[in-house]
């Protein structure tokens, strides 16, 4: 049994979410998207999550789907599933819209979603972001917001297992 509320209406599938989009764009709005896997969320998520808002109307983010997170972090990756890692995420009120994905990167969610600003923390640089040279060539911007030090799931994983 699936537990039903207004903060899991926020999860789309990538066509719902670019129909919602579309619903979106019919007013001036600036929709801001970032990814990641947001596997224990923790204050500097929050912060990163809070500040990508503030730059434009709408906040998608695509998150890495369990078997995406397993092939970039490690056999022993995700901690929690995808469908709690997205429950958690929608719950924050400045989030506006969620998407699972699959891949290893989040360029088919960019290109089909076209966002006005693409963002992501201060661990990387822009060149190297996924999806920027699409946004810029359709206008947007690309940026990244300063990484928290202090602040990190790895980091957090590694203080549970010495108190194991």
């Amino acid at each position: 049994m699936s537990f039903q509320s207004e903060y899991n209406k926020k999860i789309k599938d990538l066509l719902s979410m670019t129909r919602q989009v579309n619903v979106w764009r019919t007013k001036p709005v600036k929709i801001v998207f970032t990814n990641g896997c947001f596997d224990i969320l923790h204050t500097g998520h929050v912060q990163y999550l809070e500040e990508a808002k503030s730059l434009g109307d709408k906040l998608i983010i695509g998150l890495n789907s369990d078997a995406s997170v397993k092939r970039l972090k490690g056999a022993e990756r995700p901690v929690n599933h995808q469908e709690d890692r997205a429950n958690v995420l929608a719950a924050l009120g400045f989030v506006d819209g969620i998407v699972i994905f699959d891949e290893d990167t989040p360029a088919e969610l960019i290109e089909a979603l076209c966002p006005d600003i693409l963002v992501k923390g201060g661990d990387w640089p822009i060149e190297k972001i996924v999806g920027s040279n699409f946004v810029l060539n359709n206008g947007g911007q690309v940026l990244s917001i300063p990484f928290r030090e202090g602040h990190s799931t790895s980091g957090t994983i590694e203080k549970i297992k010495k108190l194991g």
